[in-house]
């Protein structure tokens, strides 16, 4: 965190020349000496790595190596470059170390204190922060509310909420949030019986990772070259929904994407196909989602079996049952057999959750050898104004921390990379099986592979270059065109091989929207 907001600093100073330094001087002048770090950061001509070791914000466990993002400084006579270095700066910065050691947690602020408990609620409950009646449904968008899961139309009301089967045909008011409510004053039949009755409505809900829940930081809070004062404005919506942008995913995307690409998923099509499936989505997902934590994740579903429409549930933790940061990488990893337990574990539990004609996909594991084939030599966003920080500087810099997504991935090592990819296709192995062999009352159950070739392929079509499918910043995440092109993709192989999961179309799909138009907002 501190290498990063340095640095960024250090390239803000640099772009905009001696002006802002002149600016930052004088700024200095006024600020309390406890706050003055921010002056030696930029009054030093150190890398980041030199600044963070030595205001020990950063530091070298015993028998650990010095990790650093940037490269060594040139070495001095006699001295190792980024050693000399701290020794001569450690000194200078010791006292701001220690007035700036109480500020290192974002949380000890007062006025983000409330916030983070917040953050902290959801992220250990996984369910809507702002939700009255109870019911796993909110009229706020972000702390797990209505980006995460469909909005709910009435919060004072338990028994209102997107996805269960109308109300004696809500005939007085809208009981599950699609809009659609009244009585026909031709006929006297109401709209929903009329427009839904017999149409196939179901929901859709994703159980998956950070891939799932589409993991984003923008590029621009880190490109100096680009950055203005817009470049911060969706930072509280960022981080109230925990680095995440459900509402822009693969799977329940609904908002127009505001990050880059174009937003497709499945609920939308879902939608479009059935008007009637308005509202009906659930995001179960979380930042480092695998078979094992979602045991536990997947107990803030919300669906009754005796009141709700049936369901699509697509099971999608793609990389972190390979996917940690250890040193010893592999042992860490999901065997096999674990991944039987705990898949066969959270189908079960859907089973007892579920009403009946619901479908589960289950995702194959992505091969994540497609990143460092097509990042490591490229700069990184930190790195493209000096060009001196390629993402291979990044992964090294993540793994000697101990804080890499993925050790077994983004790393030189090609056999670790090769082995890394040989248990994600035994594990993916094991959901095929799954499919095939386990039978459930509720729902049947289906397995696609994650459909990387074919989203390359397309993008190259279009004239894309595959590490434009990665997250820039992270460089591990599918980005904003890989989740639209996937969705596309996941489409056409379901037309055509499970056409039943998909459900009809729905022939009121015009009329609904001519009565409902102005009912029809997310």
């Amino acid at each position: 965190g501190c290498v990063l907001v340095v640095s960024v600093i250090e390239q803000l100073a640099q772009w905009h020349n001696s002006t802002v330094k002149a600016a930052m001087e004088r700024l200095c002048n006024y600020i309390p000496g406890k706050y003055q770090i921010i002056c030696h950061i930029i009054d030093r001509e150190m890398n980041a790595d030199v600044v963070c070791h030595s205001l020990k914000l950063c530091k070298q466990e015993p028998g650990q190596p010095l990790c650093h993002l940037y490269p060594p400084p040139k070495r001095e006579k006699h001295s190792p470059g980024l050693l000399h270095s701290l020794a001569h700066a450690g000194r200078k910065h010791e006292i701001i170390s220690k007035s700036f050691t109480g500020f290192s947690s974002v949380c000890s602020f007062p006025l983000l204190a409330n916030l983070c408990e917040k953050i902290k609620y959801v992220i250990r409950n996984k369910l809507p922060f702002e939700d009255f009646d109870g019911d796993k449904f909110s009229t706020f968008p972000t702390l797990r509310g209505y980006h995460w899961r469909g909005r709910d139309c009435n919060d004072k009301n338990t028994t209102v909420y997107p996805g269960r089967r109308p109300d004696n045909w809500d005939v007085k008011s809208d009981s599950n949030c699609n809009g659609i409510w009244g009585v026909d004053p031709k006929d006297g039949i109401p709209y929903e019986e009329k427009f839904c009755k017999g149409a196939g409505s179901q929901g859709v809900v994703l159980l998956g990772d950070s891939a799932g829940a589409h993991f984003h930081i923008p590029p621009e809070w880190m490109t100096v070259t680009q950055m203005s004062a817009k470049s911060f404005a969706n930072l509280p919506v960022a981080f109230t929904d925990e680095l995440d942008w459900p509402q822009f995913s693969e799977i329940t995307g609904f908002l127009n994407s505001t990050i880059g690409g174009w937003t497709d998923s499945l609920y939308l099509r879902l939608r479009r196909r059935n008007r009637c499936n308005h509202r009906d989505l659930q995001n179960i997902s979380q930042n480092g989602g695998s078979s094992g934590n979602l045991l536990y994740l997947i107990k803030s579903l919300a669906r009754n079996q005796l009141l709700d429409n049936p369901a699509i549930v697509v099971y999608a933790t793609i990389g972190n049952d390979v996917c940690n940061g250890n040193r010893d990488t592999l042992a860490h990893m999901t065997t096999p057999k674990e991944m039987l337990t705990n898949v066969v574990q959270a189908l079960q539990y859907l089973d007892s959750r579920l009403p009946n004609g619901s479908h589960v996909i289950l995702t194959g594991l992505v091969d994540g050898r497609f990143l460092w084939d097509n990042l490591h030599d490229r700069y990184h966003p930190l790195g493209q104004l000096n060009r001196d920080v390629t993402y291979s500087q990044l992964y090294s810099f993540l793994d000697c921390l101990q804080v890499s997504p993925c050790s077994g991935w983004l790393t030189p090592n090609e056999t670790l990379r090769n082995l890394t990819s040989e248990r994600a296709l035994q594990l993916s192995n094991v959901l095929k099986e799954i499919a095939r062999s386990e039978k459930f009352a509720n729902f049947d159950i289906f397995y696609m592979d994650f459909p990387l070739k074919q989203t390359t392929e397309e993008w190259r079509k279009m004239g894309g270059e595959p590490w434009q499918l990665i997250e820039p910043v992270d460089g591990f995440h599918p980005s904003q065109i890989a989740a639209a092109l996937g969705t596309s993709i996941t489409w056409q192989k379901a037309l055509h091989e499970w056409p039943q999961v998909l459900g009809k179309e729905n022939p009121f799909n015009d009329q609904i929207e001519a009565i409902f138009k102005d009912q029809g907002g997310h």
